[in-house]
């Protein structure tokens, strides 16, 4: 079967090629989109990334791995919508923001998902719902992360938002959590982000 010039190799349960799938959808991109299971990388993935890590995007003769990069080189290769703001403050601003995301939350779910019976993996729920709900308040003002557009914080913030359940944690609903519910709202209204969806991460909000 004759390839299309992109390739993306993607894990369908991770949230890291997720963010990239959104990416790729919210550009319009043509792409293949190849489920991999992360546990049986092929060769011609090894060849292209010697980590063996996904998500790994073959654009012709380039290879690219680790999420933020591809996420990167994607607005930058297909400029419209942009998805980083204009100026270098804002964009420095949501490359922190994104690295905070990472450091903070995401180690949060690496512990729960690695023991997700554990009094460790207890523990990392109620820090990261606790995190979760102290920044609600920050989508009160704004409809997106710290943001009047959607951009590459929001690709990061959507799968990990949808993956909640899948994580063992419930948000209240109240006053309170009601911008966080509405933003998620929001994320997971957008036709990209639908589009992005594997069956398996389907199966998460039946």
């Amino acid at each position: 079967m004759r390839r299309s010039s992109m390739t993306l190799f993607s894990d369908p349960i991770c949230q890291y090629s997720h963010r990239v799938r959104i990416v790729l959808a919210e550009k319009g991109v043509t792409v293949d989109i190849e489920d991999v299971d992360a546990g049986a990388v092929t060769e011609e993935i090894l060849e292209a990334n010697p980590y063996g890590t996904l998500p790994t995007l073959v654009d012709r003769d380039l290879a690219l791995y680790e999420s933020k990069v591809v996420m990167e080189y994607l607005d930058e290769r297909f400029p419209h919508p942009p998805l980083l703001p204009v100026y270098p403050v804002a964009r420095a601003q949501s490359r922190l923001w994104i690295h905070r995301i990472e450091n903070d939350w995401c180690s949060l779910i690496a512990q729960i998902l690695k023991s997700p019976e554990s009094k460790k993996a207890e523990d990392a729920r109620k820090e990261f719902r606790d995190s979760l709900l102290s920044v609600a308040s920050i989508f009160t003002d704004m409809p997106y992360f710290m943001s009047e557009e959607f951009t590459l914080v929001d690709c990061c913030m959507a799968p990990i938002l949808w993956r909640l359940p899948e994580l063992g944690i419930t948000l209240p609903d109240n006053r309170q959590t009601k911008p966080l519910h509405d933003y998620m709202t929001r994320l997971f209204e957008r036709p990209a982000f639908q589009e992005s969806l594997t069956d398996l991460e389907l199966e998460i909000r039946p």
